[in-house]
């Protein structure tokens, strides 16, 4: 496994790994690179585009969400200057919000946006406008000052070279797939049909992630989770393999079963295929260590063979069964990516 990328913290989690039946992935920094950028910035009323984006940015600058640092980075590209803010505040699955100059600024979902109080004409007047972006795969935030709808701020976090190879390959072997996910359902299941994904978990906060992959091992069976964030640890725990992308986070990592050290999805395909060939090796030196034994050992009791050869056929069972195991560095695990 390690000469393939593939770190196993556990021996249980290699027979475990040869009966999942789903493999469920994180959206951000699993499936995607987690290195969004700024596509789109849709204005109303007498907002600027200039203005709606310092607005997102200088909030979403004292937040450590991806998506955020992504806004933050795209105003410093434009050379905008970003205001001093107070009273910061993340909500986790909805957005942020602070105090800018005197004004109260949200930056999030619609749901906190009619939390908040936002005229629901204001929200409907952008609505047309998110789902366009979220049917072309993009997280989309409103942003609003001082109770009114600014605008929209549309992220876009490229999907990586292997993902929609390697998930293909997983169903290939027999697999389910499942991307669990904060982002709403309309982006979800788009960028699950880029990349093949079956069933789909949107809207989910980061405190529900294991009571989903409960859910999945109760109507699917054994389950494998993929991830790479600090909110993905719990996950990782109830899963019953978890699986750690080794770019990610110490904790993600500390609490998976198995690591992949590139943090591309084609280990997971490793990890499988190494599973599957392992027990193939474990049936195959069952029988090469009762064989011999089996055939020789009653003949030597009867009387049939003399003792030396039966001693002779233990020690080959041995031979066979250590030399059948180091076949295994023979066997191809590696994905084949040409599926893609």
């Amino acid at each position: 496994g390690a000469e393939n990328g593939v770190l196993v913290r556990h021996g249980a989690a290699i027979q475990t790994m040869r009966d999942v039946k789903v493999v469920v992935f994180d959206k951000t920094g699993t499936i995607t690179k987690g290195k969004p950028e700024v596509t789109d910035v849709v204005p109303l009323g007498g907002f600027t585009e200039d203005r709606v984006l310092v607005l997102a940015a200088s909030v979403e600058a004292g937040s450590e969400h991806p998506l955020g640092a992504a806004i933050v980075q795209g105003a410093k590209e434009k050379g905008l200057s970003l205001q001093r803010i107070t009273d910061f505040e993340a909500i986790p699955g909805k957005g942020v919000r602070a105090t800018s100059e005197g004004k109260r600024v949200l930056v999030g979902s619609r749901k906190l946006m009619s939390e908040a109080g936002i005229a629901q004409a204001d929200l409907d007047a952008l609505e047309g406008e998110l789902r366009r972006l979220e049917e072309e795969a993009k997280t989309a935030v409103i942003v609003a000052e001082d109770g009114k709808a600014a605008g929209i701020v549309a992220v876009a976090d490229p999907l990586k070279e292997d993902s929609v190879a390697a998930i293909r390959e997983l169903r290939d072997l027999g697999l389910d797939t499942a991307m669990i996910t904060g982002d709403n359902r309309r982006t979800a299941d788009a960028i699950a049909a880029k990349v093949g994904i079956t069933h789909v978990l949107a809207e989910v906060l980061p405190g529900g992630k294991a009571e989903e992959i409960q859910k999945l091992q109760s109507s699917l069976g054994l389950v494998a989770m993929v991830g790479d964030g600090i909110n993905d640890a719990p996950a990782l725990t109830q899963a019953d393999v978890g699986i750690a992308i080794g770019t990610g986070t110490d904790i993600a990592i500390e609490s998976s079963d198995v690591t992949l050290v590139r943090g591309d999805l084609s280990g997971v395909v490793t990890a499988v295929k190494l599973s599957r060939a392992t027990f193939r090796k474990i049936r195959q030196n069952l029988f090469w260590a009762f064989f011999y034994n089996l055939v020789m050992i009653p003949l030597a009791i009867l009387g049939l063979l003399h003792p030396v050869m039966a001693e002779i056929a233990m020690a080959t069972s041995s031979i066979s069964v250590v030399t059948n195991a180091n076949l295994l560095r023979r066997v191809n695990v590696r994905p084949d990516l040409r599926k893609a």
